[in-house]
């Protein structure tokens, strides 16, 4: 087995077979007083695109366990359409990290990039207990290899923060 993806004897998704796409069009009650789209209507879209990832992966509920990073590039302004897109990214034992990108598309399908998110979800039952996650995740290509090397980078920094109480 490499040394990235799926280490034990669950079946396997691909990153594909998981991927959301959702696209929101701002509103005027998503807008700030300077006409740009809230960044907190942006992180509550972000939050549904990656909580529906990790559902198609996982084929459970989810829960948000932790947003690791959220990055703001570029805005969006009344009429934009917003489009996100999610990705599994790492699989433990019941977690998943999920990247989020978001982009401003225009008329006539050129996107910008606005934000990039990574975020953590835990598979569980209905009564809200951790569940394991019954679907490793097939690394295919060197973009999905350094997106799995980045989610364990990430893990070994949150732990340590964690055992810090940073």
């Amino acid at each position: 087995m490499s040394q990235f993806g799926n280490h034990d004897d669950r079946p396997t998704k691909t990153v594909e077979l998981s991927r959301s796409e959702v696209t929101h069009v701002v509103m005027q009650i998503d807008i700030n007083g300077q006409g740009r789209l809230f960044g907190g209507r942006l992180m509550e879209w972000i939050d549904e695109v990656g909580g529906m990832t990790a559902m198609r992966h996982s084929t459970h509920e989810v829960i948000t366990a932790s947003v690791d990073n959220l990055t703001f590039k570029a805005e969006a302004r009344l009429n934009d359409m917003v489009v996100m897109i999610g990705k599994v990214t790492h699989v433990g034992n019941s977690s998943m990290e999920v990247r989020v990108d978001s982009y401003r598309e225009n008329e006539v399908g050129m996107r910008t990039p606005i934000n990039r998110a990574y975020l953590i979800y835990v598979a569980v039952t209905p009564e809200g207990k951790p569940i394991p996650v019954p679907y490793g995740l097939e690394v295919n290509g060197p973009g999905e290899e350094a997106e799995w090397e980045g989610a364990e980078k990430r893990q070994r920094l949150r732990l340590e923060r964690r055992k810090e109480a940073f």
